[in-house]
């Protein structure tokens, strides 16, 4: 089966029924993206899937098959250089333990992508992952950031 991972195409040879989160972590070493309750309800397991976050522990891979899937992994633009999200995260101290943030991350970058100056309601509505630390207005408070983060970058590359 041939998927496109992070602009990358890469083929495996598993069931189509294999949860792609399986495939992710255990066919192609790609470990960012975490395993944390197995029925699609807590989000550690996301990735973007054509843009929309996506919960993969349940997902069979062949529903990817085809479609643009982004990992924690490919959030940064070259691997370098931290996204405007990740840049917020770490200025409000999101994470403690760290096990949801990868899935977080995942949720609010499709969430800029889809609407660039979010309100606090149309946080709570798109960040529905479970965060057992409980950051959750830090959450809030880095989408913001980000969003500014974003605004700036994209009206500098604007006036180039």
């Amino acid at each position: 089966m041939e998927l496109n991972i992070n602009g990358k195409t890469v083929n495996v040879d598993v069931e189509e029924t294999m949860p792609l989160l399986w495939v992710l972590r255990d066919e192609l070493n790609m470990t960012g993206t975490k395993y944390g309750c197995g029925v699609s309800a807590c989000g550690a397991c996301s990735v973007m899937l054509d843009g929309v976050a996506t919960r993969t522990c349940i997902l069979p891979v062949a529903a990817a098959a085809g479609k643009s899937i982004k990992t924690i992994e490919g959030v940064s633009s070259d691997g370098s250089q931290l996204s405007a999200v990740q840049r917020a995260w770490i200025e409000h101290q999101v994470p403690q333990c760290g096990y949801c943030q990868s899935g977080m991350i995942i949720a609010a970058e499709a969430l800029l992508d889809q609407n660039p100056d979010p309100s606090d309601e149309d946080i709570e509505k798109a960040m529905t992952n479970i965060c057992r630390c409980g950051t959750y207005q830090r959450v809030r408070a880095a989408i913001k950031s980000a969003a500014k983060l974003r605004a700036g970058e994209n009206s500098l590359l604007s006036s180039l």
